[in-house]
């Protein structure tokens, strides 16, 4: 696992959309997974702003949404895939024939579940995850003792989830859903490339734990360290607690540069 601590949130998202880019350059056609939430925003952004700059052509990029609240219309402005799209299809000029995503209002979840993991395996595969980090260690919406060989499934939320998100629903936890449904830890760790993207000191102990605690699903983003090519970036504060963060600064500033992330 690569570890880089950057000096806060926007150059995480410079870091991170640069590694789009070079993987839309190798790969025009490269299925991008992507995470919901504030701490992405920074990548979304600085991509965008590189298409707009002619730095980056994603024309024939292709979206894999990470999960979806179950029970909201595909319409509804809190929906992922609704978020999604004001967030990441809409900026970067991605029209909805090029994303994947589960459907939270089916009425066979169970079926939809499934049917979206065989989605992303006939799709090729993700090439490029992006993670968020919860301050319990989920990722996606795997809470903690998550399976790490789970698939696409349906999950209760936490309290502390649901109040994390009532933000999103006029800080009302009643409107939040208790179910969602989520791409599993053995999903997930299937892409070719895992990012995972951490800023704020109320995330340093997940982090602290992800990278240099045990592999135990009682923090299911611990799984990183099973994957080939998984790279954690975090801010300053969010690695305010890693032991090795001068050895991880050490590596990254002699590290070659074209070698990226």
């Amino acid at each position: 696992m690569e570890v880089v601590i950057v000096p806060d949130a926007a150059a995480g998202g410079e870091l991170v959309a640069e590694a789009v880019a070079r993987l839309v350059r190798r790969k025009p056609d490269a299925l991008l997974g992507v995470a919901t939430g504030s701490t992405p925003l920074p990548v979304y952004q600085a991509l965008t702003a590189r298409v707009r700059a002619g730095e980056a052509d994603v024309s024939a990029v292709r979206i894999a949404q990470l999960d979806e609240y179950v029970g909201l219309a595909a319409d509804h402005p809190e929906s992922y895939r609704s978020v999604l799209r004001r967030e990441v299809l809409g900026p970067l000029g991605i029209p909805m024939s090029a994303f994947l995503g589960p459907d939270g209002a089916a009425d066979d979840i169970q079926a939809a579940c499934e049917t979206y993991d065989r989605a992303l395996a006939a799709a090729g595969g993700v090439d490029l995850q992006l993670l968020g980090i919860g301050t319990d260690g989920h990722i996606g919406f795997n809470e903690p003792c998550s399976s790490l060989s789970s698939r696409t499934r349906i999950k209760t939320l936490t309290q502390q989830t649901r109040v994390d998100n009532a933000r999103f629903f006029d800080d009302d936890i009643a409107q939040v859903p208790h179910h969602v449904i989520t791409q599993g830890i053995g999903t997930i760790l299937e892409a070719r490339h895992l990012v995972l993207l951490a800023t704020g000191e109320g995330k340093a102990d997940a982090v602290a734990a992800t990278v240099e605690g045990p592999v135990a699903a009682v923090c299911p983003a611990s799984a990183l360290q099973l994957h080939p090519h998984a790279t954690v970036v975090a801010d300053e504060a969010a690695a305010s607690k890693l032991k090795l963060a001068d050895y991880f600064r050490h590596t990254f500033d002699n590290k070659p540069a074209w070698q990226g992330i």
